[in-house]
This record gives structure tokens, C-alpha cells and sequence, in this order.
């Protein structure tokens, strides 16, 4: 069971009646609307995962979908969070020298990755490329893949380095379990280079010191 607690920063108001969205990775799909209930509460019976949440339309969360997630708001009308994710998360260039770059058809325009998938610019990541990339690596991607994607880049958002594996590890064995939180789930489902370099590409983070 999912469910989104919707409220009023200036107060704790509940929000009632107001429609609450998920979207869901890896394929975008959208659930039908759930309005809120007199504790404005929107229930969805469903598992656990990773994706979006929209209220009125706007997306005002992304990350794990898992229990009872709150959302404040100072009002319906405020700006939600940005498509692409976490804003800013690199400065500069991934390029380096010598370095053969090729294109990535992206929503119709050319995105430039090197020539094993990180992103010359940072600032081009989005969903899009994510799923481009993967397809392109021969990655069938799942709610798996993007929770990890998701806290790959909100690690570097906050301590401005990449999360190591033993840092992975540490998360996903309190989220998943002992199981698929080991070291070698994690490098099972990312074949190519593992979580600290598959994973870092798909979130578009620039390449570990030393790897060119």
C-alpha cells in the first residue's frame, strides 16, 4: 500500500479532494487519479516502487514509492519539482582528452555521451536519456534500476561525490533486505560495470577519477 498525505506548510491543513497521481518507472505509465481523502490522505493498493507523484498535475515528488509519503505545500499553485530531476548536479564538462564521442537521439534532439555512455554534458541528463542509454547498453530497466539512478544522483546533490558501493549496499540492504542489498545483486543487475559505473552513467554523473 502506497499513500500520499497531502498538506498546507502555513498550517497542516489537510488538503481534501484534491487529485493525486503516480507515475511509475520504468515506463511512465500513469495511474488514474486519487482524490484525497477528510485527512487528506490518497490511498493507491499497490507495491512498493519507485516514481513520481503529481498533485493537480504537477510533480512535486520523485524517489521511492513505499508507505505513507507527506507533502507540504504553500499553495496549489507552486512550481514542482523540475522533470529532469535534481538541477545543477554537475558543473562543467565530462569531456577529456582524446576522448570519441557519438549522439544519442533524445526527444528528437542529439545528446553527446562518450564513446561508452557518459554524458559529455551533465546538464543533458533526463528520464529520456535514461532509458535511451539503457536500451542502448542492452538494459532492461525496472523500478530497481531507477530507485538506484534516483539515489545515485540525490547522494551527489548532497555531499557532491559519488556514493561508493559499500555506501549502496548500507541503503538498499535496510530498503530491499540482505538479499537484493548485497554487492552482488547490485552488480547483477547493472552487467556492465556494476552500480558505480553503469549506474553512474545512466545518472548521468561524470565519470569516477582515473576511469579515462
Amino acid at each position: 500500500m502506497i499513500s500520499v498525505k497531502v498538506f498546507m506548510k502555513v498550517n497542516n491543513e489537510p488538503l481534501k479532494r484534491t487529485p493525486v497521481v503516480l507515475e511509475l518507472d520504468p515506463d511512465g505509465k500513469q495511474t488514474e487519479p486519487v482524490f484525497t481523502d477528510r485527512a487528506g490522505v490518497a490511498h493507491f493498493d499497490m507495491n512498493p516502487g519507485s516514481g513520481k507523484i503529481l498533485i493537480s498535475g504537477v510533480e512535486r515528488y520523485n524517489g521511492r514509492l513505499d508507505g505513507e509519503i507527506n507533502i507540504s505545500l504553500w499553495s496549489l499553485m507552486d512550481a514542482g519539482e523540475s522533470s529532469k530531476g535534481t538541477a545543477g548536479l554537475n558543473s562543467g564538462s565530462n569531456a577529456y582528452p582524446g576522448m570519441i564521442t557519438r549522439s544519442l537521439l533524445v526527444n528528437g534532439e542529439e545528446v553527446l555521451t562518450d564513446s561508452e555512455g557518459y554524458l559529455v554534458n551533465p546538464d543533458d541528463w533526463s528520464e529520456e536519456f535514461v532509458r535511451k542509454q539503457a536500451e542502448a547498453e542492452g538494459l532492461e530497466l525496472t523500478s530497481e534500476h531507477w530507485e538506484i539512478i534516483r539515489f545515485l544522483r540525490e547522494w551527489y546533490a548532497k555531499r557532491n561525490t559519488q556514493a561508493i558501493v559499500r555506501d549502496m549496499i548500507k541503503h538498499f540492504r535496510t530498503v530491499w533486505g540482505k538479499e537484493k542489498g548485497s554487492n552482488r545483486y547490485l552488480h547483477e543487475i547493472f552487467p556492465r560495470g556494476g552500480p558505480q559505473k553503469q549506474g553512474n552513467r545512466l545518472a548521468g554523473l561524470l565519470r569516477t577519477k582515473g576511469e579515462h
